[in-house]
């Protein structure tokens, strides 16, 4: 069976569950903070199932900045709500947190007449939260946005919160990444996950071991510029280091992935990105022929 089908019958057993009773809607909050909104432009990208199916029949979308309605106070509105009614929510964050000035690097609105850090929102509903899940590379572990310099003092969410977090590290994160750790929630619970809380679902084999080019590898055959058919370990390919499931899922509904469009895996989900997958293309990494 493959991976798409896998989760596509994650999806629809949760369906299944909610249409016949089983299985209650939870409330999903999505924050953004100190990042590019990949994530949340990833998850619209999805296709099997779409955004539509997650906010019919999977959640009760109420926080999220880039598709509520609402506005300023009518929004943070939306989040107080939760909280002091104690309704069960899973919490999902993009983007890392930034540090700087106590926060203020990254205001999200005015809670009590105060500016709402990314830092302080996180912590709020982070610690009250069923699940936590950090979507991509700077929720996960920093990314991007605490690559170097790292002005803004970014971190991981899970620097900030003294409970397990689920990382989805990825730049962006797939919409089935998202989607079928959300949809084993509400079947199951937590998934199975590995020494760095990622789902084993998703991130348990490394792309090397699942690349179409590994024969060249073992015959030692590799390419020696972009767009060659051989393998790309000799010109940076961080294949080798990166454990996500690309090779089978593929990108862009199911249509192609980097290293089958002839170019390197740069190592996106893989803990470190960017600062210690760089650089991202180099020439006779191992020297010789």
């Amino acid at each position: 069976m493959t991976n798409q089908a896998i989760t596509y019958r994650l999806f629809h057993k949760t369906k299944e569950g909610i249409n016949r009773g089983r299985i209650k809607k939870i409330n999903l909050i999505w924050l953004e903070l100190n990042g590019c909104s990949g994530n949340i432009i990833s998850l619209m990208n999805g296709t099997n199932p779409d955004l539509e199916y997650m906010i019919t029949s999977m959640v009760n979308l109420v926080y999220s900045n880039s598709l509520m309605t609402a506005e300023g106070d009518k929004a943070i509105e939306k989040l107080s709500n939760v909280l002091n009614e104690g309704e069960e929510f899973i919490l999902a964050v993009e983007g890392a947190v930034a540090l700087k000035n106590n926060g203020l690097y990254n205001v999200i609105g005015r809670w009590n007449g105060e500016p709402l850090t990314g830092l302080k929102a996180a912590k709020m509903l982070g610690e009250k939260a069923k699940y936590v899940i950090a979507i991509g590379a700077c929720a996960a572990h920093g990314g991007v946005s605490a690559a170097k310099p790292n002005p803004s003092q970014s971190v991981g969410l899970q620097s900030v919160l003294e409970r397990k977090v689920i990382k989805l590290p990825g730049c962006p994160c797939h919409p089935d990444w998202f989607l079928g750790t959300l949809a084993h929630l509400l079947l199951y619970g937590e998934p199975e996950l590995d020494q760095r809380e990622r789902p084993k679902l998703f991130y348990s084999t490394l792309i090397h071991d699942r690349c179409p080019r590994r024969p060249y590898f073992d015959r030692g055959i590799f390419a020696k510029k972009l767009g060659d058919k051989e393998c790309l370990f000799k010109l940076g390919c961080r294949g080798p280091v990166t454990r996500i499931d690309c090779p089978t899922r593929e990108w862009d509904g199911y249509v192609n992935w980097p290293i089958g469009a002839g170019t390197p895996c740069i190592g996106c989900a893989q803990f470190g990105f960017p600062d210690q997958m760089a650089p991202f293309i180099s020439y006779d990494t191992t020297g010789g022929e």
